[in-house]
């Protein structure tokens, strides 16, 4: 249970004025993690959109009336609850604030996980990562294009190219970040610029054409996918982000993840996934295959239990040299 107050400039209860940001007060009864709720967001440590530290986060996008900068702050609250500071700036700042309690993990319940018959399921690393960690949760954007084309950039290469292509192509493309954001917050770029960006900046951000072109399509459908962020989870949704071309299950995995929180989408297709959970349950890699029978026991949150194994700590081992970057920028 979760509720939001607002609150002026000054921090006290009542509605906001003058030149100061729009504020809330969002309360929950249940506790919060900012850092690790948020972090899936985040396309690499420096993701020009996102800024997430200890106990904050400064966001930055797009909302049907604007732009928006969004400031959030975790609160002293009475344990085991959670309390956050929401600051916005920018013509979508209202939209912005309205989005809170989704992203904050307001419709990611965890109470079949927690249950104490299911909870004597886990494993014991993912139990014990639970009871240590009881503020994550599964964040819900709502954005279908900031999610798609990041997910679209990450197809078939490392995570350092793909963390690049998305720098560099926000900080060149995308507006600076409204109100007192940190320097060099952007909010990425629409549909609109994503299709007036050249051909060669694709290739200087290391971007081959089959990514771009899944792009500009992505961003030509732009309307149609936003709408995607009304529809539940389940199978239509992932057959109507499929098909589009370029999208695959691993594509659509990612994104529901992101956009619409969703605690049993696994990212089948993934280049470490599978050897990662299967060397984490049973200390053997597996492939997909596998992975999806070892999780099988715990369906319906399969999500969850890999994002707790992440947090675990748990590294399988490395073998072997690793994958190098490709360059197309000559090609």
């Amino acid at each position: 249970m979760s509720f939001s107050v607002p609150v002026s400039a000054a921090g006290g209860p009542g509605a906001c004025s003058g030149a100061g940001p729009l504020s809330i007060l969002w309360e929950s009864d249940r506790p919060l993690s900012l850092t690790q709720t948020l972090g899936i967001l985040a396309h690499g440590r420096k993701d020009p959109s996102v800024r997430i530290g200890p106990g904050v986060a400064w966001l930055a996008f797009s909302t049907p009336e604007g732009n928006a900068t969004l400031a959030l702050s975790e609160q002293p609250a009475p344990a085991p609850g959670a309390r956050v500071l929401a600051r916005a700036w920018g013509p979508g700042a209202g939209a912005a604030l309205a989005g809170v309690p989704a992203l904050l993990g307001e419709r990611d319940d965890w109470t079949a996980f927690d249950d104490p018959d299911f909870a004597a399921s886990l494993p014991a690393a993912v139990a014990e990562t639970r009871r240590r960690n009881p503020g994550l949760r599964l964040p819900s954007t709502g954005r279908m294009l900031d999610s798609i084309v990041p997910v679209i950039l990450e197809q078939r290469v490392t995570a350092m190219e793909a963390y690049y292509a998305w720098r560099y192509l926000v900080t060149k493309y995308g507006a600076d970040a409204p109100g007192p954001a940190p320097a060099g917050l952007k909010v990425p770029p629409g549909a609109e610029t994503w299709r007036r960006v050249p051909s060669w900046e694709w290739h200087r951000a290391r971007v081959d054409f089959h990514r771009s072109g899944t792009i500009l399509r992505a961003c030509g459908a732009a309307s149609g996918l936003e709408r995607l962020s009304g529809v539940p989870l389940g199978t239509d949704l992932t057959e109507r982000l499929c098909s589009l071309p370029g999208i695959g299950p691993w594509s659509a995995a990612e994104i529901t993840q992101r956009t619409h929180g969703a605690p049993d989408s696994v990212s089948v297709g993934d280049y470490h996934l599978a050897a990662f959970v299967g060397e984490a349950l049973t200390g053997r890699r597996t492939d997909d295959a596998g992975m999806l029978e070892l999780l099988e026991p715990w369906r319906g949150h399969r999500q969850r239990l890999v994002r707790l194994l992440v947090l675990s700590g748990f590294r399988k081992q490395a073998f072997g040299p690793r994958l190098a970057p490709e360059d197309y920028r000559g090609r």
